[in-house]
């Protein structure tokens, strides 16, 4: 997305975001100064986002979509910051199948547009299982890749950027697991699931299915994936893990050579591993924020896995429900804000680049969970983010996980949020949404955090 430089078209554009903000009681003309409680900045969140210049990002020319590129620790467009409010919506190829399915693909792109989200994850991969992308090693099936092709091009329409995995640690939707069974097979000497880091066969299946993924050429725009500006990043693997070797060499070996792979094939995009954030045996000193004492013997190492040539973000996931205790607990709040700051300190000061939070959220069907403690947890990680964006931090954004549009009931693991019955949550999303827009329309970044005051406009210092 291109931004205007600060000039004086820019200048008279912020002004009647700023003036049709005050209009509709959104940002009245001291907000920023004086933050009221979340609860009362809630209740002034307008229906549509518009008010605080989402709107115009939406009517970008064509020759504007840009890649997203890294610079430092901030993630550009145009040399201008790109913070992310954005959301998970898994199974979006699968339902781009069937013409019975595919407008919920539409309907999620609407609803998240429509709240201000700029960054959707989603899964580029489903081997051997139903509506299989992958049926067999190199084996595709061409509507399905249609499915994707479709995917993508309505990511576009909404002016949503997509994360695209490329495989699973777990079963779902074939996994590691369904490569070792590909490997079995074909006759292979491989037994366990973390085989499939280390097998050369199976490293050269994994290894096949990027290349084909990046070079495919999207049957609606005729564009090769790996030229295609909608797609923000590439994903080695959702949640890695390599529970065989706690060491974490046979994981870290695995992440060298595929980042490497796959920037050989695409220099243009970004890559990310996917790994959930979990502190290894390189830095003993940051376990005491693991969740437990497990996290330390998955074979990931967080510093360690990110260090690695070609890589050029941090991800973590936050599922303080999973890892702690099921049952609600305000503690959880603790821990969230606890995983996010070291997370985003290492990113800073180790690493050099931004950190996403990946996946992040709260399932209904937890002991005690209310919709009040959900839309607590949102505002927790948001806020956290909003400490570092306004330093110009590694905090580079959240994504929900996630996003389901009216209708998909099947799919809901707990954690499914459908916006159009969630005034509250959508509240708090489109909040955050307009305040991250408003930080990437008004800062200049050459690289690093320079928001220049305007005397009668805004001073992005300030507390929100």
């Amino acid at each position: 997305m291109k931004r205007l430089q600060l000039g004086t078209i820019s200048l008279v554009l912020l002004l009647i975001i700023l003036t049709k903000s005050s209009t509709t009681n959104a940002v009245e003309d001291d907000s920023v100064k004086n933050e009221e409680s979340d609860k009362e900045e809630q209740n002034h969140v307008p229906n549509s986002t518009s008010s605080y210049g989402i709107e115009i990002v939406g009517e970008m020319e064509e020759d504007e979509w840009e890649m997203v590129q890294k610079r430092g620790n901030q993630f550009v467009v145009n040399e201008k910051p790109f913070y992310i409010n954005g959301f998970n919506t898994y199974w979006l190829m699968v339902f781009a199948v069937d013409e019975s399915t595919r407008g919920k693909v539409t309907e999620v792109f609407q609803q998240a547009s429509s709240v201000g989200m700029t960054v959707c994850r989603t899964w580029a991969f489903n081997d051997a299982q139903w509506r299989a992308l992958q049926k067999s090693p190199s084996v595709y099936d061409e509507d399905v890749f249609k499915a994707l092709d479709f995917v993508v091009s309505e990511a576009k329409k909404y002016k949503i950027r997509l994360i695209l995995s490329l495989a699973n640690n777990w079963e779902a939707y074939g996994g590691k697991a369904q490569y070792v069974k590909w490997g079995k097979d074909a006759g292979l000497n491989v037994s366990s699931d973390d085989d499939f880091f280390s097998h050369p066969t199976l490293r050269t299946y994994y290894k096949n299915h990027v290349k084909t993924v990046l070079n495919r050429v999207n049957t609606l725009t005729n564009i090769t994936y790996k030229e295609d500006p909608t797609i923000f990043a590439w994903e080695l693997m959702n949640e890695p893990r390599c529970t065989s070797d706690p060491t974490g060499d046979k994981l870290q070996d695995w992440i060298q050579e595929m980042a490497f792979h796959v920037k050989k094939i695409d220099a243009k995009h970004l890559v990310e591993i996917g790994v959930e954030g979990f502190y290894g045996p390189s830095t003993p000193h940051r376990t005491q924020f693991n969740p437990n004492s497990y996290a330390t013997q998955v074979g990931t190492d967080f510093i360690r896995n990110h260090q690695v040539l070609g890589v050029d973000f941090a991800s973590a996931h936050i599922y303080a429900d999973s890892w702690i205790s099921q049952q609600i607990s305000e503690s959880h709040l603790e821990f969230i804000t606890s995983w996010m700051k070291s997370h985003i300190e290492d990113a800073e000061k180790h690493l050099g680049m931004p950190i996403i939070f990946a996946e992040f959220g709260v399932s209904s069907k937890d002991p005690g969970y209310n919709a009040t403690y959900r839309d607590n947890l949102i505002t927790s990680v948001y806020k956290t983010i909003l400490n570092s964006t306004k330093k110009g931090g590694s905090g580079g954004g959240t994504l929900l996980w996630q996003v389901f549009p009216e209708g998909t009931d099947n799919m809901d693991d707990g954690y499914a949020i459908v916006l159009s019955k969630s005034p509250s949550t959508s509240a708090v999303v489109s909040l955050q949404s307009s305040r991250l827009a408003l930080f990437n329309s008004m800062c200049s970044s050459k690289f690093q955090w320079s928001c220049k005051k305007k005397k009668v406009i805004y001073d992005p210092h300030d507390e929100f």
